[in-house]
């Protein structure tokens, strides 16, 4: 049999699986019953719902204006699956070709999509974790449940952590007249995602809304009173802060446990995946049957020096599960790269932000547009001579422009005669990222290249 053969027959009577009932799940989905795959497609999920969209969960939803159960995703087109929703998957079986599920049941493939994107790291002692008023924040229910807390009465919020998620959530406790304490081990808000020299413009912003901010230092420990509610936060300068509420961001773990002896090739940086989504094993080789999509896969770029991205963004997520989809059931020469242009944004304390690019991997930064002191800029970051990425605070009308540069390798520093910049001439400075191996909150684009300190392969002779 052909392989134009196989892949027809495919299409007319195969069986996927997607694992992840996500953004990159759904719009999968949609794509394969778009380009003609006309067999079973099975919809796995550890959540009772079907797909829904997250980034409100931390703006509109937690300030109530709009209830979390209305976020669920708009639908393109029916897809005619069998959703398995509220039960998780526990493990994979590629010689029987079968995902197991936590209630026993097994689901066999034919191709599987691993779309399981990432859950809310927990704080790190599971007992203070457990006391009435600790929180994360990832899903409709932890949205559900913290905004009735926020809106009950509360009068003192602890936020750990000022990532992109964490300024957003401190940002809407402002809006709620809510007093807030922000401890972020990093020297500034935001310095994993965009740098020293952005994030003290960030530090800036929130301490004029009124955020009582403490950089440079980390949460101890969580007290709780007799009846088990959190009282108190105990941080590493020595000092108390009682709190009635915290809400720990320490950023996203990928959902990957489940593949463990799997021999895919999977881990906390995520499933290492080819430019066309699909996953390799354990060995380096890459699988034809196993394709991952969203925030849990890390993929080479050539724009990045074929470095793997992995990209906790929601453009990403569903560019990439579209062209998951797309590779899945076509044959090798009409398969395609996924080779989306990273970008992000986040609406915090009266300001939209918005980067696109990798500007973690830039060694040089400069101000192209605006002033940093005004807090409405635009700033370039350059590395090895060309530009690389570029963040605007309320600037995004420029956004599209950088991104074309950027895709065109343009050189840095920027010359650009039709820029309305009011910074004199353009000087290139450090961006102030800090050292990778600090503890400090990553960014929403992460290198991950290899590591010296991951396992490497296990040769086992044949004895055929």
């Amino acid at each position: 049999m052909s392989a134009d053969t196989d892949v027809e027959a495919l299409r007319r009577q195969g069986r996927i699986v997607v694992v992840g009932a996500s953004l990159a799940g759904l719009r999968a989905a949609e794509t394969l019953r778009e380009k003609g795959f006309t067999g079973s497609l099975t919809m796995i999920g550890d959540e009772p719902y079907e797909p829904y969209d997250r980034p409100p969960l931390s703006k509109q939803a937690l300030l109530g204006r709009a209830r979390p159960e209305d976020t669920a995703l708009p639908r393109r087109r029916d897809i005619d699956a069998e959703w398995r929703l509220g039960v998780a998957a526990e493990g994979l079986d590629r010689d029987a070709r079968q995902v197991r599920l936590a209630n026993g049941d097994t689901v066999p493939y034919d191709r599987l999509l691993i779309t399981t994107g990432t859950r809310a790291r927990p704080w790190f002692h599971p007992e203070e974790a457990a006391l009435d008023g600790v929180f994360v924040l990832r899903t409709r229910d932890d949205c559900a449940r913290l905004h009735r807390k926020l809106t009950g009465g509360v009068s003192r919020v602890l936020v750990i952590g000022a990532g992109f998620t964490g300024s957003e959530v401190a940002s809407v406790c402002r809006e709620l007249g809510l007093e807030v304490t922000v401890v972020e081990r990093g020297p500034a808000p935001l310095v994993g995602a965009l740098g020293g020299v952005i994030g003290a413009v960030a530090d800036r912003l929130q301490r004029k809304k009124g955020v009582d901010l403490r950089c440079g230092i980390s949460v101890t420990a969580l007290e709780g009173d007799d009846v088990g509610r959190l009282r108190r936060a105990h941080l590493s300068d020595g000092s108390a802060v009682d709190v009635e509420v915290a809400i720990v961001s320490l950023g996203a773990m990928r959902n990957t446990e489940w593949l463990a002896g799997s021999g895919v090739a999977a881990g906390a940086r995520g499933i290492a995946c080819d430019a066309g989504c699909r996953a390799f094993d354990v060995n380096g080789i890459v699988t034809d049957d196993i394709y991952a999509a969203g925030d849990v896969a890390r993929s080479p770029h050539p724009l990045f020096d074929y470095q793997f991205l992995a990209l906790e963004h929601w453009g990403n997520a569903v560019e990439q599960a579209e062209i998951a989809a797309h590779n899945m059931i076509c044959s090798s020469p009409e398969r395609r790269p996924h080779l989306w242009l990273p970008m992000f944004w986040s609406s915090q304390f009266g300001v939209n932000i918005k980067s696109v690019g990798v500007p973690s991997l830039g060694d040089q930064l400069v101000v192209t547009q605006g002033t940093l002191a005004e807090d409405r800029f635009v700033a370039v970051y350059g590395y090895r001579g060309r530009v690389i990425a570029a963040a605007a605070f309320d600037g995004a009308k420029w956004m599209g422009f950088y991104e074309q540069q950027i895709a065109a390798g343009a050189p840095f520093p920027p010359e650009y005669g039709t820029v309305d910049r009011r910074t004199g001439t353009l000087q290139a400075v450090d961006p102030g990222f800090p050292d990778p191996h600090l503890p400090t909150h990553g960014p929403t684009v992460t290198l991950t290249g290899h590591s010296p300190s991951e396992r490497r392969v296990e040769f086992v002779p044949s004895h055929a």
